[in-house]
């Protein structure tokens, strides 16, 4: 497919360029572990920098995974000095299903928890290619169930439960959201879904056209659709998992309220374009954001940004008429 790409906004395309560039081979399913290297080499905050003094009590927790799996380990911010039952937020990390950590998103839930007085839970589950699906959102659902089953431990209030995440961990999300409702499982009040990982096929034109420019490309996208679903990855007729895979979804009808967010400028757009698109064609509720020029991933990478900025306001608007605050 020959394909323009839309073009960086200015002020972020010279933050990608100033970014350090991966040298070496195409990735391959081979290639997993320095794709992990290469994660692991941005160094993270521990959860205690993070708070620093801010009024934030910190757990860790190990709670019951998936029957006959490990148990997942957690970690549960609580405001301090909360009274009564708050809202709660279920997070689950990015990167790709293949990489990544649960702290890497302690400093956005952090903010959050101080901006909103929530709960968050923040959970690390199995990653592929040693753990296929369904293990990475079975992982989830079960952490989700358990912080529904344990809200008045949390205190949090059941009915006022969020579950979100960033790309995979946005992905990982719809998901569980997926589950719960035909599982008869615990109702999330919402699903905030930050530039999800929704489509395993790549056929659509935003896929193509960030094929070598961006945060995360073609060749990585397609590497971890492959470690997840193996040979069925991207085959219309192999019977993928609308859990593992959102956008293979018949049905979107009966779902929480959305909320989507991607960049103009990354390859996930056009997929997350269409699940929203898809939900309203289902009567369901869904609030729509695309960042004119933003690539994937432009909050973490450029958090002095405009359009950052814009869309912190805007997911923290959409947080509060959910949870009703």
């Amino acid at each position: 497919m020959r394909v323009t790409p839309v073009p960086f906004d200015p002020a972020l395309g010279a933050v990608l360029d100033a970014m350090p560039r991966a040298e070496g081979p195409a990735p391959s399913p081979d290639g997993v572990a320095a794709v992990r290297d290469s994660a692991s080499a941005i160094p993270l905050p521990t959860v205690a920098e993070v708070i620093g003094g801010r009024a934030i009590d910190a757990e860790e927790r190990t709670v019951p995974g998936p029957e006959g799996a490990p148990p997942l380990d957690v970690t549960v911010l609580r405001p301090r000095g909360a009274t009564g039952p708050v809202p709660g937020l279920f997070n689950i990390h990015g990167g790709g299903m293949i990489s990544g950590h649960r702290h890497q998103d302690t400093p956005r839930l952090a903010d959050l928890v101080e901006e909103l007085g929530v709960v968050a839970v923040n959970v690390e589950y199995r990653l592929a290619p040693e753990h296929p699906d369904p293990a990475p959102v079975e992982d989830c659902y079960a952490g989700f169930r358990w912080m529904a089953g344990h809200a008045a431990e949390l205190g949090v209030d059941p009915g006022r439960l969020v579950v979100m995440g960033g790309s995979a961990g946005g992905g990982l999300s719809a998901g569980v959201c997926l589950l719960a409702r035909d599982r008869g499982g615990p109702v999330p009040a919402g699903q905030l879904l930050l530039c999800p990982m929704l489509d395993d096929t790549n056929t659509t034109v935003s896929s193509h056209q960030y094929d070598g420019s961006g945060t995360w490309q073609r060749e990585m996208n397609v590497l971890a659709w492959r470690a997840l679903l193996g040979e069925r990855a991207g085959d219309p007729a192999a019977g993928v998992s609308p859990y593992a895979a959102p956008s293979r979804a018949d049905d979107l009808s009966g779902l929480p309220p959305a909320f989507v967010e991607a960049g103009s400028a990354e390859l996930f757009r056009d997929e997350d374009v269409a699940y929203a698109s898809r939900i309203w064609a289902a009567g369901g509720r869904a609030e729509l954001h695309i960042w004119q020029g933003a690539f994937h991933g432009f909050d973490v990478f450029a958090p002095d940004h405009e359009i950052t900025r814009a869309a912190l306001a805007a997911r923290l608007s959409w947080l509060r008429r959910v949870l009703g605050l």
